[in-house]
């Protein structure tokens, strides 16, 4: 696929040691695949170490790389929607802090979107999961497995795997998805995806390379908060709140 202007939303909370790895990391393939017109916005959700440094520090050696800051910390939610508004590019990626699946796994989200005309495609982890290099501990993998169930039969979404932090949007789908986002916490993912269907998005599972990288935010507060976020986000669809704005 030709090169296209390119966003890469990161959300950031307390990632100074993880970070700058991240975005070398980035920034090399950037060059590597001639996307010099990208840009890279990384969130701070209120970080309390030297994450808003490092970034602007970055920034200084690449004017690609840009620092963008929360009101405090309110929730990964919340500083993915802040920098998908944000957001200039024709295509934006939402991608974790500790690059988890590689950014070397994007054009499998291009060529994906491309051939099925979708505005939307997730990395997945389920779909092969032979791509798994470091798996989670098997507690947290099974409860994952089992959140997506729950998911599918609360919401109707179709997806193996919306938890994933490897997630591209085409600029004009996000600008309409992204407003209607309420949730500011874990379960903004399915959120999203329920959004982009209600508006009639196509959205693609591509099954991506992903090794578990230790220090993850989620706690089991977190974990079991995604479940109820399940019911808040079924019942909002139920009473219409995710209608496309005039």
């Amino acid at each position: 696929m030709s090169p296209l202007t390119l966003s890469i939303v990161i959300p950031a909370f307390n990632e100074e040691r993880r970070l700058l790895p991240t975005l070398n990391g980035i920034l090399a393939w950037l060059n590597a695949h001639s996307h010099h017109d990208a840009e890279i916005i990384v969130v701070d959700d209120g970080s309390l170490d030297g994450t808003a440094s490092l970034v602007r520090m970055r920034a200084q050696a690449d004017p690609r790389v840009r620092l963008l800051k929360n009101p405090g910390n309110r929730g990964k939610g919340y500083a993915v929607r802040n920098g998908m508004k944000e957001a200039q590019g024709d295509w934006i990626l939402m991608t974790d802090a500790d690059l988890s699946a590689p950014i070397e796994e994007l054009p499998k989200l291009f060529e994906a979107a491309e051939k099925a005309q979708a505005a939307v495609a997730i990395g997945s982890r389920a779909l092969d999961r032979s791509l798994i290099g470091v798996h989670q501990g098997r507690v947290r993998e099974l409860s994952g497995i089992f959140f997506n169930l729950v998911m599918r039969i609360i919401t109707g979404l179709p997806f193996a795997d919306t938890q994933c932090g490897f997630k591209l949007y085409r600029r004009d789908a996000a600008r309409q998805i992204f407003p209607l986002q309420l949730l500011e916490g874990f379960g903004f993912d399915v959120e999203d995806l329920v959004i982009a269907k209600r508006l009639g998005f196509r959205t693609v599972e591509v099954p991506v390379r992903w090794n578990n990288v230790e220090g993850t935010k989620v706690s089991l507060a977190n974990g079991l908060t995604s479940f109820l976020d399940l019911v808040v986000i079924r019942s909002n669809a139920v009473r219409g709140r995710y209608r496309r704005r005039a």
